[in-house]
């Protein structure tokens, strides 16, 4: 690889550290999910930069909003003492929501979200329970802390593990942690089994590492 150039050579290794996480989304893809009930928590998160560490000309190239504007939509679905199911979405619409919850959640559980107006109608399937947040964060059983402390985990993994992550190897960051998570009850010996489990006759292309496919 001498001679070439060292911005190549960094996207390289950017795309070549995501090997790994391709064994945890072949497992999340080929292990068959039970249905998440009883008390399920449900909400959604934003994964980017922040603006106060960017510098000058890089934040007016990707900062062009404020809030969640220009970052990745995270939709997190917890059943209380179980299991998480991720996934990246381009807007929390309502139409987006309601797909993802139908397909992860029994129907006639108690569901917990924030005031999102993309939830509205869940109570016609569910036991829909909302706590606003601009008023509180905890009323008795009506919260979404577990989710919220997720998010927190997701969010240091990300930025003092592996500091940028780029947006089309941002499914293989999410089902890493949500396995590490979902198995977070075994060893560390029991969840490397498990993973290696899953190369057995898979082969992983640099085109589909570097998102040329």
């Amino acid at each position: 690889m001498q001679g070439e150039p060292r911005n190549a050579l960094r996207d390289n290794r950017r795309h070549l550290h995501c090997f790994p996480r391709d064994l945890f989304a072949s497992l999340a893809f080929f292990r068959v999910y039970a249905t998440l009930g009883d008390d399920v928590e449900i909400d959604e998160t934003y994964i980017g930069g922040k603006a106060r560490n960017m510098h000058k000309q890089v934040k007016a190239r990707k900062i062009t909003g404020t809030g969640g504007k220009d970052k990745a939509v995270v939709v997190g679905v917890l059943e209380r003492g179980g299991e998480v199911r991720l996934q990246h979405v381009d807007r929390p619409k309502k139409k987006t929501l309601e797909a993802i919850i139908d397909q992860t959640v029994m129907p006639g559980s108690r569901v917990y979200t924030d005031a999102l107006p993309s939830y509205n109608d869940l109570g016609e399937t569910y036991r829909h329970q909302v706590i606003d947040h601009s008023m509180a964060y905890v009323e008795g059983l009506v919260h979404t802390n577990g989710l919220e402390n997720f998010w927190s985990l997701l969010k240091r993994t990300i930025g003092g593990t592996y500091v940028s992550v780029e947006p089309f190897h941002l499914h293989r960051y999410l089902d890493e942690q949500a396995f590490r998570f979902n198995e977070r009850k075994g060893t560390d010996a029991i969840r490397f089994t498990m993973a290696l489990s899953q190369v057995s006759g898979k082969r992983v292309t640099y085109k589909s590492l570097t998102g040329k496919i």
